[in-house]
């Protein structure tokens, strides 16, 4: 009666599987998939079990198959009594009081003593990322965790890049010790080259014996085998480390969770309308454009309940009280769109539709770059300015600061969010569903290349790589069309130089050409071919020598950066003939610069020497149209006129060790038109230059970091009517601040970190420089980062 036995075993183990116990437990343990397969293949089963009992004394074959189903059920009902057990020891660890939380419905793990995963899930556009945010910026994690690490994976769960990731993060949470931006150049180092034995070994010895708490923004992997390799890997840390997994799945979160997901739901209807009501008008405004509101409700309805969707389409209205406007939002045939899992939402595509065309225009070239990629408005804004998307009505207004204003118009209309202010540029990112809102406007003329890229359109213009491991020119369409190349990930560039020499051969209308982190030695002299040139971006190639000098026949370039090209020797010959030429940076080994090449480019904004060890002197002759200066570890630079730079307002100094920053005596300056100053790794430097008096009717930023013997701030400090961010940090032997600071009257951001004696100055209402600063919006005063004190944080944005 094998065939009977088995049946009633199956029928148990049936019933066990269907209970809500066994179903909490399953996904508990990360196997609710595969627990869901085994019971819809034992309900086949049980049906061939009943069909058997006729049979089994006719097929000696049939009686061996029931008896190993026997075998298999006993088996599967061993293993749901060990899910039965382990539940119970927790009841019994929990019921005891060892944890030191309330426990959750499913465990928390193993309390402190083991690696915990937090699922979070939602639809896009709901607010996952926003609430790991919210946590991860508590300043409570900073006492929790000795290291905390952000790490965007999106819909590529390739575990080698991932410990990249997850390196490169723990690195970047180690070097932040301020909120003060070092030089905008990158310094972490470039470890897509190891090998994954060496890759492990250095996430080891990141992690091991750290109590950590890392964020996995946005999963999108369901294969178990690599969620359970990726684990092994992490595991390192200490007791109490905490992963918190965002994921629009709930069978993703189910198989990653050791606790109960977290599942966002949509705003309730009356906070949806509240939301809209904020961004659509200005503080009371609704009440003057009663129709209007009325209108709002309803599009508000069609948002389902997607913050997102609510935030960007109110945006689009802000201001706009052209009933007509509203009305075409609210009946749109665009909401009878299906939505699915990983579709943009109607409401994006009617926001982008509000757009004025220029920003339409601008906004599709998101799309060359990955998801949960930081831009910059520097390099963003060379690339639409070399495509000339970017226009001045006006003729006299900077093509530069209009892309400004394109990024800032961007922002308030919510296509763009995580804005961060650094001097005269800012960071930026882009959600999710508005990147695929970006893929799906941009269609055929914008393709990123990776591995899976099997085919390009031939009427491609616009190309990003953002994988290199296979390319070839048979990939690239034989068209003319293609106006932009770039490599826009770190440490992602071409090693070719003969598929390099092809590409330019082929395509001589490119106007913008970004070859970052490349590895080629020589450039051929067929750039000179490529007369509509805008932007050359050579930057962090560590293998390049030379440029031909053929480069200066580029009359129309604008853009030169040839930042971290270590082995660079000289700068080519008859660069002042590029009269286009307005921003240059330059690491190079010569020790004489060509001063008579640099006067004659008379349109050069930005100038940066970054890593030029050898040269001891910059120019003769002044550079009128600079303003943006920046000068990197320039070890033996020992002399800095600033004269030479009349309308500078950007000047950022950082590890010079020989430098000496006081004017020369024969060319006195009487004003600065100074904006922003940076000084930063000078061990010299016992107070500030005197010069600095000379920008007190302008100077807006002043952060001073690495300074180790700086002793006193000038008096003429709290002069400063202007200023709005001072920055202090690692300057221990400062020990006081001007006693007038209270007349600064502009400040809105002071942080002071590292700077023990004066910390101690400044403690809220009994320090005796608080009545010195409580007028100040936001102030940060701490040890180091992770251990400072909010005092106050009404205008908050973290540098």
């Amino acid at each position: 009666m094998a065939e009977s036995f088995a049946f009633d075993i199956a029928r148990s183990l049936l019933g066990k599987l269907a209970s809500y116990a066994y179903e909490e437990a399953s996904r508990a343990y990360g196997v609710y998939k595969d627990l869901q397969e085994f019971k819809d293949t034992l309900s086949i089963v049980s049906g061939v079990l009943l069909d058997a009992e006729c049979k089994k004394d006719q097929k000696h074959g049939l009686r061996e198959w029931l008896r190993q189903i026997q075998n298999i059920c006993y088996d599967a009902e061993d293993v749901l009594d060990g899910f039965d057990l382990q539940d119970k020891r927790k009841q019994v660890v929990e019921a005891s009081g060892s944890t030191r939380v309330k426990p959750h419905p499913r465990g928390d793990g193993d309390g402190d003593n083991s690696l915990c995963v937090i699922p979070i899930v939602g639809i896009g556009g709901l607010g996952k990322t926003t609430l790991a945010k919210s946590v991860f910026n508590d300043k409570r994690m900073d006492q929790l965790f000795q290291l905390k690490m952000w790490v965007c994976i999106s819909d590529d769960f390739d575990i080698r890049k991932i410990i990249i990731k997850i390196i490169n993060s723990a690195t970047s949470s180690t070097l932040t010790s301020s909120s003060v931006p070092s030089s905008g150049l990158a310094q972490l180092e470039n470890i897509n080259n190891l090998d994954i034995v060496q890759l492990v070994s250095r996430l080891k010895q990141k992690l091991s014996g750290q109590k950590f708490l890392v964020v996995l923004d946005d999963v999108w992997n369901d294969d178990r085998a690599k969620w359970l390799e990726l684990i092994e890997l992490i595991k390192v840390g200490a007791p109490g480390s905490k992963i918190i997994v965002t994921t629009r799945s709930n069978s993703i979160a189910s198989m990653m969770g050791d606790v109960f997901p977290y599942v966002l739901k949509g705003l309730s209807p009356k906070d949806c309308i509240s939301l809209f009501v904020k961004w659509a008008f200005k503080e009371g405004e609704e009440k003057n454009y009663p129709n209007q509101v009325e209108i709002g409700k309803e599009i508000v309805k069609k948002c389902q309940g997607v913050p997102l969707a609510v935030r960007t389409l109110a945006s689009s209205l802000f201001s706009n009280f052209d009933i007509s406007k509203w009305e075409f939002v609210r009946d749109s045939e665009m909401w009878n769109l299906e939505q699915k899992i990983n579709d943009i939402l109607p409401a994006l595509k009617l926001s982008y539709d509000q757009m004025p065309s220029y920003l339409r225009q601008c906004f599709a070239y998101f799309s060359l770059y990955p998801k949960d990629y930081i831009f910059n408005s520097y390099d963003i804004g060379n690339l639409w300015v070399a495509l000339g998307l970017v226009q001045s009505l006006n003729g006299s207004e900077k093509l530069e600061s209009i892309a400004r204003k394109y990024i800032d118009e961007m922002h308030s209309r919510s296509f763009i969010q995580d804005v961060k202010e650094i001097g005269s540029i800012c960071e930026f990112k882009v959600h999710d569903l508005i990147h695929d809102l970006a893929l799906y406007v941009s269609r055929e003329d914008f393709v990123a290349v990776d591995s899976h890229t099997r085919n390009i359109p031939q009427q491609v213009r616009h190309l990003s790589v953002v994988k290199d491991d296979s390319l070839d020119l048979d990939l690239f369409p034989k068209s003319r069309s293609v106006r932009s190349i770039l490599f826009p990930i770190f440490g992602v560039g071409l090693e070719s130089e003969s598929l390099l020499n092809k590409l330019m051969s082929r395509y001589k209308y490119l106007r913008y050409l970004g070859l970052s982190d490349s590895s080629y030695k020589t450039m051929p002299n067929s750039i000179a071919k490529l007369e509509h040139l805008r932007v050359l971006d050579l930057s962090r190639n560590g293998k390049i020598r030379t440029l031909p000098n053929s480069i200066c026949k580029l009359l129309h370039l604008q853009v030169l950066d040839l930042g971290g090209c270590t082995e660079f020797e000289n700068l080519p010959k008859g660069l002042g003939k590029l009269i286009s030429l307005r921003s240059l940076t330059v690491t190079t080994k010569q020790s004489v610069l060509p001063h008579d090449e640099f006067a004659t480019l008379i349109h050069l904004e930005f100038l940066c020497f970054h890593y030029c060890g050898n040269i001891m002197s910059l120019f003769r002759h002044q550079l009128p149209s600079v303003e943006e200066l920046l000068i990197v570890s320039c070890s033996r630079l020992e002399s800095l006129p600033l004269y030479i730079f009349p309308e500078l307002h950007t000047l950022t100094i950082d590890k010079c060790e020989k430098l000496n920053l006081l004017l020369n005596n024969e060319s006195p300056i009487q004003t600065l038109k100074m904006k922003h100053l940076y000084l930063m790794g000078l061990p010299t430097l016992v107070t500030l230059p005197e010069w600095i008096v000379c920008a007190m009717e302008t100077l807006e930023t002043l952060a001073i970091k690495r300074l180790p013997n700086l002793k006193r701030l000038p008096v003429c400090l709290s002069t400063m009517t202007r200023l709005k961010r001072l920055f202090i940090v690692n300057c221990p032997q400062l020990l006081s601040l001007p006693s007038n600071m209270h007349r600064l009257t502009a400040l809105e951001r002071l942080h002071i970190f590292g700077c023990p004696k004066l910390s101690r100055k400044f403690r809220a209402q009994s320090g005796e420089y608080w009545p010195m600063i409580s007028h100040i919006k936001s102030v940060f005063i701490g040890k180091s980062k992770g251990h400072e004190v909010k005092l106050k944080t009404s205008t908050l944005k973290t540098m």
